[in-house]
């Protein structure tokens, strides 16, 4: 842990060492890239979803089923 906190430092000193209109630019290209990890990660999830639905893996019901179950 001791040394991801450093890592993460010496960014946080590198990025301040940037000009404001360069930190800008790159809190820009991190939240795009984010975004787009995030998005994969959602398509990923989904295609993993409609094959457990195709395998037949998938439950379905109704709520009050769902609170049964539950209580089980």
């Amino acid at each position: 842990m001791t040394e991801k906190i450093s890592t993460l430092q010496q960014a946080l000193d590198v990025v301040e060492a940037l000009d404001p209109d360069e930190q800008a630019i790159l809190i820009n290209i991190i939240s795009k890239r984010l975004s787009k990890e995030r998005r994969n990660e959602l398509l990923n999830e989904v295609a993993q979803a409609r094959h457990d639905y195709q395998e037949g893996n998938i439950k379905q019901g109704s709520v009050a089923d769902l609170m049964a179950e539950l209580d089980e």
